[in-house]
């Protein structure tokens, strides 16, 4: 894995229900998501038009009974899984599933920040690049944001313990500000304010679609919930934030190609 260290390179849906998420989320993206686990793991490759974009993990009984929900998570390129795990540890944020080995993937540890926003860290076992966040390819994430509670400390957390900087910041009036970030090739997402319909501190991961309004529509059509958008950010793309039909939080951006 050559990724600078701190660059986002795997995202994952864990879900209950495989069928049903495979469902909604190639209508709703243009995905191809494998019919059939791995061998031993009912792990399945979301594959966009030009390359792999994620994962999707179906939880296990043993699995919900200690917690786990439908959920997306992103994975953190690391130079040293076990390094990062004890500076995330004695930077306020806590161990949620210890560092392990998977043979042929690479080592990697579920881990929380100090207000609870959970993410993976990773060290892939191959040197070929991720290309899992790609902001202007259609079926590739393009953005990552963490809505928090506590956004100077959530600021200072991830910019010591990934190498990102400070990209500047936009007004939202009461609530705060819209803190940018950047990593080495420019900028990967943003920090704000927990706000809306969340009630604890996540991160959201926006993936690029060829037309919002069509992914708004299938959204209601495939069994989710619309609940923000379709709004215009800075650059002209629109942003929508859903939930699929577990209720795990989903978000896309794109343009209007309606008009």
């Amino acid at each position: 894995m050559t990724n600078p260290h701190g660059t986002f390179i795997w995202y994952e849906l864990m879900t209950a229900d495989p069928a049903k998420a495979r469902r909604f989320y190639e209508g709703v993206v243009g995905w191809q998501i494998d019919a059939e686990g791995m061998p031993g793991m009912d792990y399945r490759i979301i594959h966009a038009g030009d390359g792999q974009a994620g994962g999707m993990l179906t939880l296990n009984e043993d699995m919900r009974q200690n917690g786990a929900r439908p959920v997306w998570l992103g994975y953190v390129g690391v130079d040293d899984v076990d390094r990062s795990v004890t500076a995330i540890q004695a930077k306020g944020g806590r161990t949620v599933m210890p560092a392990r080995d998977i043979p042929g993937v690479g080592r990697l540890a579920m881990v929380a920040d100090p207000k609870g926003a959970v993410f993976y860290v990773m060290r892939g076992a191959s040197d070929e690049d991720s290309k899992a966040f790609a902001r202007d390819r259609v079926g590739h994430c393009a953005w990552n944001e963490l809505a928090t509670t506590d956004p100077a400390g959530a600021l200072a957390f991830y910019t010591e313990l990934f190498n990102w900087t400070d990209g500047g910041s936009m007004p939202m009036g009461e609530l705060g500000k819209y803190q940018f970030l950047n990593q080495s090739d420019g900028m990967i997402g943003a920090i704000s304010p927990v706000m809306g319909e969340a009630v604890h501190p996540i991160w959201t991961y926006y993936f690029r679609v060829a037309d919002i309004d069509h992914a708004a529509a299938q959204i209601k059509t495939l069994g989710g919930k619309l609940l923000h958008g379709p709004h215009e950010v800075p650059g002209g793309d629109f942003i929508i934030i859903g939930q699929d039909p577990e209720g795990a939080t989903c978000a896309f951006v794109g343009a209007r190609n309606h008009a």
